[in-house]
């Protein structure tokens, strides 16, 4: 192997070449192109869905590392931000311990809800899907364009010309992240496993958040790859240079769903477990009696859940098992619970009170997230997001799971193991309802 030159010309040890999965079986849809108007399927200048041109699996993944969005900083102190400033100064606390105050006081409102509402699910490693499969079905991707092109080259793809491209927030559009979990065990480094996705998108200028829930198992196009799971991604890209996983994962949810992804979250067990049990726990109403003899522990064994249907109250341990839990139903209701479980955190945190409980709770609180989260916002920006959406009603707060209705179950006859594909037909009408218009501009 031969080292690599980095981008400040030092030279730094080459990585084992990785090779590409090898191309999984395809077809192409004889039905005929929906017109749904303001979507990328049919914006001016997009790739017909049906064309079988599709761009080939580049040689060599992205190898630059994702770069935090800019967000203009606050010139103005928010009302929280004032009161907090002037309890500061009245307890001689240093500006920066204030700064650090602010920050878990205003991401318990928003960010950190958002960090949390992936819940780190770890499913059965076993499990199968509960639709029927098809046996005329096989996989296809819903990518689409034309060309040899290296990863990076903005070419093909739901957004067409800017695919690839990661473009930071200018601090007055749309803003999306991508809030992923870690399957990490304790010893683990560097692992860059993620069970689940959600895709969480603020639009300040109509005052609404939307989340969408995409289950492991979704087959799609990895950038570089060809058709793998969604959650190989993040893997991928730190087999080929750590540090760049989290941009390749966000390559692969704007290639496939035609969403600009502008940043990062990922978060582990304990952070959520630890969140959870600071605020005091949370309210949930079960709907139907979960009973999974099959729970991972977090040593590869068993640890058996319970919980009945109804009004329960949930501390961190609980919650986690709540939203993890899949053996006894799916990834579609696991998607479902997971985003209950982030609603409950939020109208717990707004709750009256909530917000001196996290100032007392706040040096803990803030040294669980340093060591248990990673994202490429800094402190400003995720002040600055919290701002935008603490405020938000929650008949704007509009969420969904990529379900059985947008997804066809497929099993691949080559190793038995049964995956989802997106419904590329179906799939305009589920992100026009939760992320609204524009959401692909």
């Amino acid at each position: 192997m031969v080292d690599k030159p980095s981008e400040n010309n030092e030279t730094v040890p080459s990585q084992p070449e990785i090779v590409p999965p090898r191309k999984p079986l395809q077809y192409d849809y004889s039905r005929s192109t929906p017109k749904t108007d303001s979507h990328w399927y049919s914006m001016p200048g997009q790739a017909n869905p049906l064309d079988n041109t599709r761009s080939q699996s580049p040689t060599q993944p992205p190898h630059n590392p994702t770069r935090p969005a800019y967000v203009p900083p606050t010139e103005q102190m928010t009302p929280t931000r004032l009161r907090l400033e002037q309890r500061r100064q009245r307890q001689g606390m240093p500006e920066n311990w204030a700064w650090l105050v602010i920050a878990v006081a205003l991401l318990g409102l928003t960010v950190i809800v958002s960090m949390v509402m992936i819940i780190v699910l770890r499913s059965d490693r076993n499990g199968k899907a509960s639709a029927s499969t098809s046996s005329q079905l096989e996989p296809t991707s819903i990518i689409y364009g034309a060309g040899d092109q290296a990863v990076g080259t903005p070419v093909g793809g739901a957004l067409e010309g800017n695919a690839m491209e990661i473009q930071p927030w200018d601090g007055q559009e749309r803003f999306t992240v991508l809030v992923m979990g870690l399957d990490n065990r304790p010893g683990e480094e560097g692992s860059c496993r993620t069970d689940t996705m959600m895709i969480i998108s603020i639009d300040p200028q109509h005052n609404s958040i939307g989340m969408m829930s995409i289950p492991r198992d979704t087959y799609v196009e990895i950038p570089g790859y060809g058709l793998d799971r969604i959650n190989t991604a993040c893997v991928y890209g730190e087999l080929y240079q750590r540090g760049t996983g989290p941009r390749l994962a966000m390559q692969t949810v704007q290639y496939n769903f035609g969403i600009r992804v502008n940043d990062y979250v990922m978060v582990n067990f304990n952070s959520f477990i630890s969140l959870i049990d600071r605020i005091g726990g949370i309210d949930i109403y079960v709907e139907q009696e979960i009973y999974d003899d099959q729970y991972p522990d977090m040593f590869y064994g068993y640890d058996p859940f319970y919980i009945a249907a109804g009004q329960q109250h949930l501390d961190g341990a609980t919650a986690l098992k709540y939203a993890r839990s899949r053996h006894s139903t799916d990834d579609i209701d696991r998607g479902r619970r997971q985003q209950q479980v982030v609603m409950a955190v939020r109208d717990k945190i707004v709750s009256a009170n909530m917000m001196d409980n996290l100032l007392v709770e706040a040096p803990g609180l803030w040294n669980d997230l340093n060591e248990g989260i990673e994202t490429g916002l800094s402190l400003d920006q995720i002040l600055r997001l919290a701002v935008y959406a603490k405020n938000i009603p929650q008949e704007n707060i509009k969420s969904g799971v990529l379900n059985w209705d947008y997804l066809m179950s497929w099993t691949n006859p080559e190793n038995g193991a049964s995956l989802v594909i997106p419904d590329r037909y179906k799939l305009p009408s589920l992100m026009l309802e939760i992320f609204g218009e524009g959401y692909n501009q």
